[in-house]
């Protein structure tokens, strides 16, 4: 168990670890999309790195209409989600507030329906840090920073053998 004497670890985008009363965290819910196009991943480009294209989910929406929402936000597409790839917990620190979080990180296959790469939909609090996402090859994954508290290159792995999987059935 992480929760000793009441206090969880927490780590910030940068790694750095923090004892957390539990008292002070709140909890989030959050879901995410990978969308790939043949051998190329589209990644949300957030500060100097990346991260998946998703975020929160708020009270009343379903799982499915955060992702669609998020998604739309954060790179103008609507998509369809197909399975999930993954589910992870995080305890993380905000960046520019005095935050922590439990997190429930549900990571979804995605499919791109409609629209064209934009930000006009995106988040007023997030026109600071998000800027165009990005198409990003296969053989550079392992190399890029991601701002995220999961192994997303495993997860992109699995989710890039699921999407070959389901490309050879079509």
């Amino acid at each position: 168990m992480n929760v000793k004497n009441n206090f969880i670890k927490c780590r910030d985008i940068y790694g750095v670890k923090f004892e957390v009363s539990i008292d002070k965290l709140s909890f989030r819910p959050s879901v995410y999309a990978i969308i790939f196009n043949d051998d190329k991943i589209l990644l949300s480009k957030q500060w100097d790195g990346y991260d998946f294209p998703g975020g929160e989910i708020k009270l009343g929406e379903t799982i499915e209409e955060a992702l669609i929402r998020e998604v739309k936000e954060e790179t103008g597409f609507e998509i369809k989600a197909s399975e999930i790839v993954a589910c992870e917990n995080s305890f993380f620190k905000y960046r520019e507030k005095e935050m922590y979080v439990q997190s429930i990180l549900i990571y979804y296959l995605g499919e791109i329906s409609s629209g064209e790469m934009s930000l006009k939909f995106i988040a007023e609090s997030e026109k600071h840090y998000i800027d165009m996402p990005e198409w990003i090859s296969m053989k550079e994954v392992a190399n890029i920073k991601f701002y995220n508290s999961v192994d997303s290159v495993k997860i992109i792995k699995k989710a890039f053998k699921i999407y070959n999987n389901n490309k050879q059935y079509e």
